[in-house]
């Protein structure tokens, strides 16, 4: 009998909706914080801390609205409380926009970040696709916001960051917030089907995969000047912007154009070679042939920097191959689906908790260097329901 791919086979679909109720559970009994938001949670997935940040309660919101369209009893509620308090706690009454993070009711950073706005994006559009009373009003708002004070329509890309008032922070440009508005805005256009959106999405996987990823033989810069030129000397902070390159957005990129060349009607060719090139690039360069897992991040030699092993760059593997074999069947794609689910089911899943630990040490023993506890449920949960779905757009596109 000839070898099947492993998403077609009903025991290991069966796998995958256990690791996705696991990962439900967790957060969704333990995470809620009655003054609003969602806690953080520790190793044994119990809640900490009392800063809440705007990318969690957006990422909350956009895993729950998923759950929602699934017909998981008790999403809607979660869906409801996040996004109420994106509403009413993250949201800048007095200068607009949406402050980073909160202590309850106050300000701990108040600065404004395309990052996180693209994730209050991503949350809206979900929460209007199942009908979320706020959605409609948040879209709207947090649409003009990005188009006012963070769109560069010269340049096709947004700006990084600036203070409460709309005052410039830096000059700094940056890949990762672009990625994860490129994944809002083709969100957004499901929701709508605005072509605006569309557009826009389109005009920065030009800019950062078509101009500059492809001049590096298709290795993702991941940091820029204020024109868009590459900063190779920029050292900014090991969680968010590490110096040098990251393979696992170089994965995420390649899921990402995969789905932009379906939602744009397969026309252009390049999306699709780009995606394949992007994912082979970092299993070639940011595998670690030894060991197993992505190294977090390399030089520009392409060698490795940080070699602790994360545990988001092997979910957006996970994610990417699934997606492209679907699209594109290829062995190699199969291959690389069932090594990093094998990498991942040893090292990374907590059986104790139906979380991931979120960092290896070279020895693969968990640590906490850049991360602690049990980080946010998107990423992992996108590994687990991804390949259970058609590749035909996003997982709420494709649950519904």
């Amino acid at each position: 009998m000839p070898d099947t791919n492993w998403t077609t086979r009903p025991w290991h679909r069966d796998w995958l909706k256990v690791q996705a109720n696991a990962l439900f559970d967790l957060f969704q009994n333990n995470a809620v914080n009655p003054k609003g938001g969602f806690h953080d949670l520790d190793a044994a997935g119990r809640p900490y801390g009392h800063i809440r940040h705007l990318h969690h309660t957006s990422r909350m919101v956009h895993c729950f609205a998923i759950a929602a369209r699934l017909g998981r009893p008790g999403a809607e509620t979660i869906v409801d409380h996040g996004m109420r308090y994106l509403w009413e706690g993250h949201r800048d009454r007095q200068y607009g926009g949406y402050c980073w993070s909160l202590d309850d009711d106050s300000f701990t950073d108040d600065s404004k970040q395309a990052y996180g706005h693209a994730f209050v994006l991503l949350a809206a559009a979900d929460a209007l696709m199942i009908g979320h009373p706020l959605a409609k009003d948040m879209l709207a708002d947090v649409t003009d916001v990005l188009n006012v004070r963070f769109w560069d329509d010269h340049h096709g890309a947004v700006s990084e960051e600036y203070a409460r008032n709309w005052a410039k922070i830096s000059g700094y440009r940056g890949q990762n917030s672009n990625m994860h508005l490129t994944e809002a805005l083709m969100a957004a256009f499901e929701a709508t089907h605005d072509a605006a959106y569309l557009d826009k999405a389109k005009r920065i996987a030009k800019l950062i995969i078509r101009t500059h990823a492809a001049s590096l033989d298709y290795v993702v810069a991941e940091h820029f000047d204020e024109q868009w030129k590459i900063d190779k000397g920029y050292k900014g902070s090991d969680m968010f912007r590490p110096a040098g390159t990251t393979p696992g957005h170089w994965l995420e990129w390649a899921r990402l154009m995969a789905q932009l060349w379906v939602l744009d009607g397969r026309k252009e060719e390049w999306m699709i070679d780009a995606a394949d090139k992007l994912f082979r690039s970092a299993i070639t360069r940011g595998w670690d042939e030894v060991k197993g897992g992505f190294y977090y991040t390399l030089d520009f030699a392409n060698q490795p920097a940080i070699t602790h092993k994360i545990w988001w760059p092997v979910t957006e593997a996970i994610g990417a191959a699934a997606f492209l074999n679907a699209l594109t069947p290829n062995h190699f794609y199969e291959h690389w689906y069932r090594k990093v689910w094998d990498f991942s089911a040893i090292h990374f899943i907590d059986p104790a908790t139906g979380g991931w630990f979120p960092e290896l040490g070279n020895d693969l023993k968990p640590i906490d260097r850049f991360f602690t506890g049990k980080p946010d449920i998107y990423h992992a949960l996108q590994a687990s329901l991804i390949p259970l779905f058609p590749a035909t757009g996003s997982l709420m596109r494709a649950a519904g």
